[in-house]
């Protein structure tokens, strides 16, 4: 049997620059995110849209929020698996495309964790729980573009 779970986080635009939006350069693409209890993150729009490339964007945090959900499922199935992650890294890559008409959206992206194993560790069984995280990811089966993931391992140890 299924549960619903509510997200609420709450979005504040901080872009007011004393007319509102009276017209398109009379204010910023700037916002925060913010929900009760956690601190708050300073964002704006894509640079390409007016923002601020200092800031994190809406498009920065789907890819993040990919990225990371993939990654804690990995810990998990590795831990499951009884393999030893002792450390991940991950640069993820979403391409998006932009139309005439000014809308755009994304078309791909592309994980590319960089995972340290403990020595010993059957990569083979590695790559095996990267192709069974999607079926689980709350993110990845949200997403209606393809995702890649093109892991590379290394040997690690506790102190690396």
């Amino acid at each position: 049997m299924s549960s619903e779970h509510d997200f609420e986080p709450r979005i504040r635009w901080s872009g007011n620059l004393g007319s509102g939006t009276s017209h398109y350069k009379a204010y910023r693409r700037d916002w925060s995110l913010e929900s009760p209890g956690k601190p708050a993150i300073s964002c704006s729009n894509d640079p390409l849209l007016g923002g601020d490339s200092a800031l994190y964007n809406p498009e920065d945090m789907l890819i993040a929020a990919l990225s990371s959900c993939h990654m804690l499922w990995f810990l998990h199935l590795a831990s499951n698996a009884g393999l030893i992650v002792h450390s991940y890294v991950d640069t993820p890559l979403g391409t998006g495309e932009s139309l005439p008409d000014g809308t755009g959206r994304f078309i791909r992206a592309q994980l590319r964790p960089e995972i340290g194993l403990a020595p010993g560790t059957d990569v083979s069984c590695a790559d095996e729980i990267h192709g069974r995280i999607h079926a689980h990811c709350f993110i990845a089966r949200s997403v209606n573009f393809p995702v890649t993931i093109k892991a590379r391992y290394f040997e690690s140890t506790v102190a690396d």
